[in-house]
């Protein structure tokens, strides 16, 4: 028997057993033959936490670590889009500060949808970022408006806050 019979026969064996034991026990031939289910791929293990790769691996992590003193830097669309958030968690505080420097307008500049968004300014509340002086550990976060939704989930987005520059963030 050659491979093309193989599930041919297999479909006429089962038929076959289906009319046998309708017979047997008294019940009619069914009009039509019952339908193959296809077999189920065994069940795979899955990890109990989403695997998240290191955005800045390499040379791009190292640089921002070293030269600004922060790491897991994150820009994510909140708000159903009216606001984006960049976060990091500062590592080195002296490094860090010009992170936190009130002078310094914080920007996000996304080339693709050409536009340059800036930090919101509340009347009762001020702008929408963190300015207490960084500490070793913490994590600290601006939010950029983002009026007309045109910076969209995964667009490539420069953050810059005086000379601090982080180019190429994904957004999320």
């Amino acid at each position: 028997m050659d491979d093309s019979q193989g599930p041919r026969m297999s479909r006429s064996i089962v038929l076959a057993s289906v009319l046998v034991c309708n017979m047997a026990f008294g019940q009619d031939a069914p009009q039509t033959p019952p339908p193959v289910k296809p077999r189920a791929a065994a069940p795979t293990a899955r990890p109990a936490h989403r695997y998240l790769p290191d955005r800045f691996a390499g040379r791009a992590g190292s640089h921002y670590r070293l030269l600004w003193g922060v790491d897991s830097l994150r820009v994510k669309w909140g708000e159903s889009g009216e606001v984006i958030r960049f976060s990091y968690t500062v590592l080195d505080a002296d490094k860090a500060k010009v992170l936190n420097d009130k002078k310094n307008e914080p920007s996000l500049i996304d080339p693709q949808a050409g536009v340059k968004l800036v930090v919101p300014s509340m009347e009762n509340v001020g702008q929408l970022r963190q300015t207490a002086p960084p500490e070793n550990g913490k994590s600290y976060w601006i939010v950029f408006s983002n009026a007309g939704r045109l910076v969209k989930r995964g667009h490539h987005v420069n953050v810059v806050i005086g000379s601090f520059h982080a180019d190429g963030l994904v957004v999320d």
